[in-house]
């Protein structure tokens, strides 16, 4: 591969380098400065801002060694060093402050073997050789320093440390050279298959001034190719020397770098820290008189009468972020002036919810419970009088109060069984507003049968509907112990005896 190759890429490239970016900032000479970003005003720091030069130049030369190969340039057969030459130009793309891309074209040469080919042969055994090589490879280059820059590092930003790793074509042409001369063994086109290879290593930089960089690079090639060295065909008497199949070297090279554009610094030296450091301390130094409340707190709830929605708040209420006093159960009474202020009341009872009277209270669950239904002639209550029981047990919650709940029955049939049935018929539906969460100290039951039944017993059913029912009274606390539980007993229940046949009795 030709030097003109590169320089026709390198031309072509330089139009856009000059021209990649529009400019926002301005300097005034004191910051940015070489130390700095480059960006003192307010500009966001985004792609479309354009803001850095994100182009720029490389150019160095440095010494490449031969490490990995059947002839070496480290500590060859003859104990010695040989010092090869190399050469490389880059066209550098910043695409973050932390990554970039560059086109590189490389050019040198490496010795290796037993001596240098540019002395004779000291034995008929010894043998030297060299490698001319041309390569073209893209890097990716990734700045650690900006990517690991601690958030407290103040210090100036002059030393950065890159890292560096591409795929390429390398063109070469090996020479071997013993007692009988030298002679060509290995040529390799670029763009060819077997002329791919790899390469990776780290770089530090100095940052001279805002458009000078120098840069101390070390590099390691893989060629991928057991011939480079000039060993000759893979299989002859020198490349059977080592079992390694790629022909490996170092490349430490030093540069300089040119930034190219208009602007004040290379995005690669931008520190987004520093330039946030530089508007805190921009702000810090400058003193602004800040006038809160022009127009006073005239209530004095602690919010600004230039946003209080609620200008005459009174003293001691608190108030939300717009100044109007809270009303936590939104019962139109304030806190400030509510006695119950978790549970809406009328503004007349102090925002408290109006108990009501106790006996209106009983006259309320009689009148729920005259609904409730019972199986045939038993005190089982029907599924269907749930709903009833719920609404009654939620009456008594919310009013409070004792209850003594009365059965009656209608004057058909025998006194004696429906003064049991009325009895026991209360207890159940005590049992289940008990069941409902109703405190077995609120209620009693009592039932008076047939006794206050009014409808004769020779009228119709619907007509002696009226006598049975259950009635509800509300029973002052004086003389609420002085009534029991329930008015019966339960049946004990009987043990069942065993029969002793005729037979066993006589004896």
């Amino acid at each position: 591969m030709k030097l003109s190759l590169a320089m026709a890429i390198l031309a072509l490239a330089m139009p856009t380098a000059i021209y990649a970016q529009d400019s926002t900032a301005v300097s005034n000479g004191t910051y940015p400065n070489t130390f700095s970003s480059g960006s003192a005003n307010v500009s966001p720091f985004t792609n479309q801002s354009k803001r850095f030069n994100d182009w720029s130049i490389s150019a160095g030369v440095g010494v490449p060694l031969l490490q990995s190969a059947d002839l070496t340039s480290i500590k060859n057969g003859n104990g010695k060093n040989l010092f090869g030459y190399s050469a490389y130009v880059s066209i550098d793309k910043a695409i973050t402050h932390a990554f970039g891309i560059n086109l590189q074209y490389d050019r040198g040469e490496t010795r290796q073997g037993w001596f240098n080919t540019k002395d004779s042969a000291p034995d008929a055994t010894a043998v030297g050789a060299r490698t001319q090589y041309d390569a073209i490879s893209i890097l990716g280059d990734i700045n650690f320093s900006n990517l690991l820059r601690r958030v407290d590092n103040h210090s100036p930003y002059r030393w950065a440390l890159h890292g560096y790793a591409g795929v390429g074509t390398i063109a070469y042409r090996a020479y071997q050279k013993g007692a009988g001369g030298q002679r060509l063994m290995t040529e390799v086109k670029p763009f060819e298959l077997g002329s791919m290879f790899f390469q990776a290593g780290t770089g530090l930089k100095f940052k001279v001034n805002r458009r000078i960089d120098i840069e101390g690079r070390l590099m390691y090639v893989v060629t991928g190719d057991d011939e480079f060295d000039g060993g000759g065909n893979a299989y002859s008497a020198i490349n059977k020397r080592s079992e390694q199949v790629s022909d490996n070297f170092f490349n430490a090279t030093l540069g300089v770098s040119l930034k190219l554009g208009k602007h004040e610094s290379h995005v690669m030296w931008h520190d987004p820290l520093q330039e946030i450091y530089y508007k805190l301390d921009v702000l810090a130094d400058r003193k602004q008189d800040i006038e809160v409340c022009k127009k006073g707190d005239a209530d004095n709830d602690g919010v600004c009468d230039d946003w209080d929605r609620q200008l005459d708040t009174p003293a001691g209420a608190r108030v939300d972020g717009a100044g109007v006093a809270l009303d936590t159960d939104l019962d139109g009474v304030i806190d400030l002036y509510d006695k119950c202020v978790t549970v809406p009341g009328p503004v007349e009872n102090n925002g408290c919810p109006v108990k009501k009277d106790n006996n209106q209270t009983a006259v309320e669950v009689e009148k729920t419970l005259k609904e409730i239904y019972f199986n045939f002639n038993k005190a089982t209550i029907r599924p269907e009088s749930n709903s009833k029981l719920d609404l009654a047990a939620s009456i008594i919650k919310e009013n409070g109060g004792n209850y003594l709940l009365t059965g009656h029955t209608d004057s058909k049939g025998n006194a004696a069984y429906n003064l049991r049935l009325s009895k026991e018929r209360a207890a159940a539906v005590v049992g289940a507003l008990e069941n409902r969460g109703i405190s077995q100290n609120v209620l009693k039951s009592r039932g008076v049968g047939s006794a206050e039944a009014t409808v004769p017993a020779s009228a119709s059913d619907a007509e002696r509907l009226v006598d049975r029912k259950v009635t509800v009274r509300f029973v002052e606390s004086s003389k609420w112990d002085s009534i029991k539980k329930k008015d019966f007993e339960d049946a004990p229940v009987k043990k069942s005896t065993k029969k002793v046949s005729a037979k066993k009795k006589k004896k």
